[in-house]
């Protein structure tokens, strides 16, 4: 039997914004909630429906892939994903429209037990590395700061010899409920904040919090190839949670810091040579320097100032793949500005030399000057004429 068109289990036009599709699955959800229709199965399969409904069309790519495939294009024959068990729905999309819905809707209280725990926050740490770390990947010492239990009170707030009290607002169960009409809407208790204890004596250490800042210290492990900008994630190495829920991450943020030598550009490196113009005109073997050490390379007869010889692979490493970018030689010519007699002999020798066999392209240069001032002065004499 094949599955009715999402679009319309909710009710929406197929250009619908996701607001749109969140509202509306909230009212088929209200509808359509087991708690509302005791002891209806079909009403508990139009539940499930509309969820499945609601986690494509809330979603770009299986959005994109149902409206070109249809179910198929979603991952399955029955479309997206599969609800067995309404529990299913409420630890999906509890967190979606609140506990007014998933929670204790109509007074049920959530299903599969107890307070939601929330995670602990993430912090961030920045890491700056020089390029040839960033290029053969290292392990590198970290250092941040967090919170972590009060070695005073052993976490739990209290004074020695004192033990948290169980909340009188809302009977130590960290929610408080408040009907209107047949609806129940659950919310955090404001008196204990969902923790269901309040401390009336608290640690002199940590303030009744529990949690002290202290130093942690972590190895990383860098890949090789990394860049500026990349984040590192170590799970479980941010802040703890509030009420016991899955600590937040560490989040470390790379720099590589500027070389003297090489300037990259993504994973290729550039590196400008000098050479004399002896070197450059009649060609010869130098040895540059790569990541690795240095290296020969072939100079070309008549090679001109700024012209450009690659070594293939002589770059950055690319992370999660084996090979690497390239290493992109850029030749200055250099001329000296102080001269040795003997030096300076032969530059003129050469310099004679050249201006008895002008070649094509300084001859060319010469002579469009030569037009140009030719031409120049006849107009200026034209001109004189006419004043006259």
């Amino acid at each position: 039997m094949s599955k009715p068109d999402y679009y319309e289990v909710l009710g929406v036009s197929r250009t619908a914004a996701k607001e749109e599709i969140a509202t509306a699955y909230r009212r088929e959800a209200m509808k359509y909630h087991p708690d509302r229709n005791p002891g209806d199965e079909e009403a508990v399969e139009k539940f499930k429906l509309a969820a499945e409904a609601f986690d494509v069309l809330n979603n770009d790519e299986k959005r994109a892939a149902y409206d070109r495939y249809g179910h198929a294009g979603v991952g399955n024959s029955g479309g997206g994903t599969q609800f067995h068990d309404v529990n299913d729905i409420f630890s999906m999309f509890g967190d979606i429209f609140g506990d007014s819905i998933f929670g204790s809707f109509f007074g049920g209280g959530r299903r599969g037990g107890g307070q939601r725990q929330r995670q602990g926050a993430d912090i961030r740490c920045n890491l700056t590395l020089d390029l040839v770390e960033a290029a053969r990947g290292v392990t590198k010492e970290i250092k941040f700061r967090r919170h972590e239990p009060c070695p005073t009170c052993h976490g739990s707030g209290c004074r020695e010899g004192t033990k948290p009290q169980t909340c009188r607002y809302c009977g130590g169960s960290g929610q408080i409920q408040q009907s209107t009409g047949i609806f129940s809407i659950q919310t955090t208790c404001p008196q204990c904040r969902g923790r269901g204890q309040t401390i009336t004596d608290p640690c002199r250490d940590c303030g009744g919090s529990g949690l002290v800042s202290q130093m942690a210290a972590r190895e990383v492990k860098i890949p090789a190839g990394i860049d500026t900008g990349t984040r590192l994630r170590l799970q479980g190495e941010g802040e703890r949670s509030p009420d016991g829920g899955p600590s937040g991450d560490c989040y470390v943020f790379i720099s590589v810091k500027p070389h003297k030598l090489f300037q990259r550009e993504g994973q290729d490196l550039i590196c400008r040579v000098p050479i004399g113009y002896a070197q450059a005109a009649l060609g010869t073997d130098i040895e540059v320097p790569t990541l690795d050490g240095k290296e020969k390379l072939k100079i070309p007869r008549g090679t001109q100032n700024g012209d450009v010889i690659t070594l293939r692979g002589k770059g950055m490493p690319i992370p999660r793949r084996n090979m690497a970018g390239d290493l992109h030689v850029i030749t200055v010519i250099e001329v000296p500005k102080k001269l040795t007699p003997e030096h300076e002999e032969l530059l003129r020798k050469l310099a004679e030399i050249e201006h008895e066999n002008i070649m094509p392209e300084r001859k060319s240069f010469f002579s469009t000057v030569k037009e140009y001032i030719s031409d120049f002065f006849s107009e200026k004499g034209k001109d004189a004429d006419k004043d006259k």
